[in-house]
């Protein structure tokens, strides 16, 4: 008495090209999403390790740098990897190239 009949309704077909519309549709937001990642994350640390590498190979003897670790010296020997630095008179320390973090201007160190 209380329960109607219910009908079953077919979908109207849809076009063939539709259907990749759609597929493409639902893509596009992770797409955007990788592209903006790529602008705003990996494409500036790319920039900054180039930046780094570049000032590790331009070390010469006597440059005053900062390394990982806050040790503030001037370089005495240059290494493939290993950097002498003078921390103190007299006071020199072995460190790896890549831990320099900074290389001060000429002076800075007294």
């Amino acid at each position: 008495m209380f329960i109607s009949s219910a009908f079953a309704q077919t979908a109207p077909a849809a076009a063939a090209g539709g259907d990749m519309q759609s597929s493409l549709m639902s893509m596009l937001p992770l797409v955007l999403m990788f592209v903006v990642l790529y602008f705003v994350m990996i494409r500036p640390q790319m920039k900054k390790q180039k930046e780094h590498r570049a000032m590790i190979e331009a070390l010469a003897k006597g440059d005053e740098i900062v390394t990982a670790g806050g040790l503030l010296g001037k370089v005495n020997k240059l290494g493939d990897s290993y950097l002498t630095i003078e921390v103190a008179n007299g006071v020199e320390m072995q460190v790896q190239r890549s831990a320099v973090v900074q290389v001060l201007p000429k002076g800075t160190i007294k």
